[in-house]
């Protein structure tokens, strides 16, 4: 009866390791744009999401549409071009609070060069999501990924082995490469900007 019991709750529910190693239940419908959540992002001067105008490519994103943390344009993964660094976190991840600052500093200084894009990943708390994001300070765009869609895609395996983690995403698309988070400065960040996307930034 146990095994009978645990087979139909996994078959129910989508689990995924949190960042401090507990287990985390996707409930079937996470609400990440209500007027709380709006309310913060405006007090925060979060930015909207951006969909891209790109079609999908080989190499690339997957096509497939995410809602924006707080409100704002659903965006389409595929039509996204880069240069851009794009950010995996979670609402209770340390991590990913310890890094955030240096993000928010480089979207400030270089952003209009390189876009920081975050991705609140396989995340069920959209409200300590956004209490993270004005904890830090952030104000680039988050795309909320409550429903744990990009724990199947390829292209993201780098969050299923633990966050923060980035992917880089170059002007035609592709994803030039993926890196471990961790950064504690912009120079930091700038290192991987360079390594992954090949742009030196003064």
């Amino acid at each position: 009866m146990r095994k009978l019991l645990a087979a139909l709750l996994l078959a129910a529910t989508l689990t995924a390791c949190s960042s401090d190693g507990g287990i985390s239940v996707r409930p079937p419908d996470v609400q990440v744009d209500t007027p709380e959540l709006r309310a913060a992002k405006d007090r925060i001067g979060m930015l909207d999401c951006e969909p891209g105008t790109g079609e999908p490519v080989e190499g690339g994103l997957p096509d497939l549409t995410l809602p924006c943390l707080g409100g704002g344009p659903d965006v389409d993964l595929a039509s996204l071009r880069g240069p851009a660094l794009i950010n995996l976190w979670q609402a209770r991840c340390e991590p990913c609070r310890l890094e955030m600052p240096a993000l928010e500093k480089f979207h400030q200084q270089y952003g209009d060069e390189v876009a920081v894009i975050g991705i609140d990943f396989n995340d069920v708390q959209p409200a300590a999501a956004m209490a993270l994001a004005e904890e830090t300070g952030v104000t680039y765009p988050s795309i909320a990924d409550p429903g744990g869609d990009l724990m199947t895609e390829e292209a993201f395996a780098i969050g299923r082995r633990g966050l923060p983690a980035f992917l880089f995403v170059a002007a035609d698309g592709t994803v030039a490469g993926t890196s471990s988070g961790g950064v504690d400065s912009v120079t930091e960040v700038k290192g991987l900007v360079a390594e992954h996307l090949g742009i030196d930034l003064d």
